[in-house]
């Protein structure tokens, strides 16, 4: 059958092709996240189908193969523009987190599709980590729900402001006024604690219900349509006056050339500026910016640059360079909140490692000290989490790190927890207070210095770098084994 034939048995005819967006109009990066079922594949795909010059063949094939999946009359399964996973068009679910790029005529978007299941709670925290804004979906005949709270809470965790509570299915309650009404106040009331900026809007995914087009079907609403609110959204979040950071993550060298390479974190940079290493406090002024392409004259946040100084720093990845006046913290204690992603829970006695931009930092000791209660948003006191918690704790340092509080600068206030075992993800959070001093939390936490090690497990080591890795291996295995016999170890090489 011939796709417009196709198109009119349906009724969906698409809006004329947009033309290209503005050169200057920024990404935003959208996530949509909730329960399982509410349909986040379903309206992203019919926004998709709406907004955007989808090609012939594809509509043509994405009708054909909808014949085999709906029921009730329906013609178009919208989240086969989604859904890329076998396993997903098989079970009809979103497992991984789904990439989709589109433009209209106002604005670029990457679509960040995330699961709904809880067992995929990990993959949904991994997109909410890119996301500028987040739409969330509540089906209109079960309201808020529990995995609703929890990725509410997750968007929070990882500092996403501005929130779409977008009541799908309106459709199936006879588009009534008074469930959404009830939904939005439920939803804000739970909300109350996180820094959000929330609009509510109806929607019905399916007929396309204020997904592109005003809903003849609600003349109670008067806000706009979810593709209208995107595209006039402001998403740029970082201050004006964002303090310079890049954390290092190369040191080039090239016959006299010296330059530290890395990726602008924050704030911004010029030839002339002074900065400082924040470990060392070592300073120097900024002789050249350059990149593949040539020199710069300025460099802000996002931009992959290499650095060079007047002066040579003594220092290697890990390191943040930083302005002058505001520096980061060099920490070895820290608060924090995270999101615990491991299927085997939180343990006490087992070895961790920080991992922040570009540096990898031990972890003496851990404590957790509160978890997030999903029917209430709110903490209750706890000492242990597992897979999908969202937990408060506590994290004591083998060594000081530069990072800043995730409220004042989020690019270098953020983390993922690894298993100094395999290296394996195990939480990711953010840094909520932080200052040095792990050192002196008592005389019964034994040092492990290189002294020590050298006299006897190490004894056998030089200085080639294969050795010096090995030393670095070794010290952390025995870290890992006075920890798990009860022994708070800190160390020092």
């Amino acid at each position: 059958m011939h796709v417009a034939a196709l198109r009119e048995q349906i009724a969906v005819a698409p809006l004329p092709s947009p033309a290209p967006a503005a050169e200057s109009s920024a990404i935003v990066r959208l996530l949509t996240c909730g329960s399982v079922d509410d349909g986040k594949s379903t309206l992203i795909g019919r926004m998709l189908w709406d907004a955007t010059s989808i090609a012939e063949d594809q509509r043509a094939a994405i009708i054909h193969a909808s014949q085999n999946r709906l029921q009730n009359g329906e013609k178009v399964d919208f989240s086969l523009l989604l859904d890329g996973l076998q396993a997903e068009r098989e079970q009809g679910i979103t497992i991984d987190i789904a990439w989709r790029y589109f433009e209209t005529t106002h604005r670029r978007f990457v679509v960040i599709d995330a699961p709904g299941h809880e067992q995929y709670t990990r993959n949904m925290a991994t997109g909410a980590s890119h996301a500028d804004v987040a739409i969330l979906l509540v089906d209109a005949r079960h309201g808020v729900k529990r995995q609703t709270r929890r990725h509410a809470a997750i968007c929070d965790l990882v500092g996403i402001k501005s929130v779409v509570l977008a009541v799908n299915k309106m459709d199936l309650i006879d588009y009534s006024e008074a469930t959404f009404r009830a939904i939005e106040a439920e939803f804000r009331s739970l909300a109350q604690s996180f820094n959000f900026c929330i609009v509510a809007i109806p929607v019905a995914a399916l007929p396309g219900d204020n997904v592109v087009r005003s809903s003849s079907a609600m003349p109670w609403y008067g806000g706009p349509t979810l593709l209208d609110h995107l595209e006039t959204l402001d998403v740029d979040t970082e201050r004006r006056d964002a303090p310079f950071r890049m954390p290092v993550q190369l040191v080039l060298r090239h016959g006299d050339f010296r330059g530290y390479a890395g990726t602008v974190a924050s704030g911004h940079i010029r030839p002339g500026d002074r900065i400082v290493d924040a470990g060392s406090g070592l300073g120097a002024t900024v002789r050249r910016i350059t990149t593949m392409d040539g020199n710069l004259t300025f460099a802000h946040k996002g931009d992959a640059v290499a650095v060079e100084l007047d002066t040579d720093l003594d220092i290697s990845r890990g390191a943040v360079l930083s302005e002058v006046q505001r520096r980061p913290i060099n920490a070895d204690v820290l608060e924090a909140r995270l999101v615990w992603l491991a299927e085997a829970p939180f343990d006490p006695e087992a070895g961790y490692l920080l991992r922040t931009a570009t540096d990898l930092t031990p972890v003496t000791s851990m404590s957790v000290s509160a978890l997030i209660d999903f029917e209430t948003l709110a903490s209750t006191p706890a000492h242990a989490c597992a897979a999908n918690d969202i937990a408060d704790c506590r994290i004591l340092l083998g060594r000081p790190t530069s990072l800043d509080l995730f409220a004042d600068l989020p690019a270098t206030g953020n983390f993922i927890l690894v298993s100094a075992v395999d290296g394996t993800t195990v939480a990711g959070g953010v840094i909520s207070w932080a200052q040095a001093g792990a050192a002196t939390v008592g005389d019964n936490v034994f040092v492990l210095d290189r002294e020590l090690l050298l006299r006897g497990l190490c004894s056998d080591l030089g200085d080639s770098p294969a050795d010096l890795a090995e030393f670095h291996r070794r010290a952390q295995e025995a870290a890992i084994l006075l920890r798990s016999v009860g022994i708070p170890v800190l160390i020092e090489i």
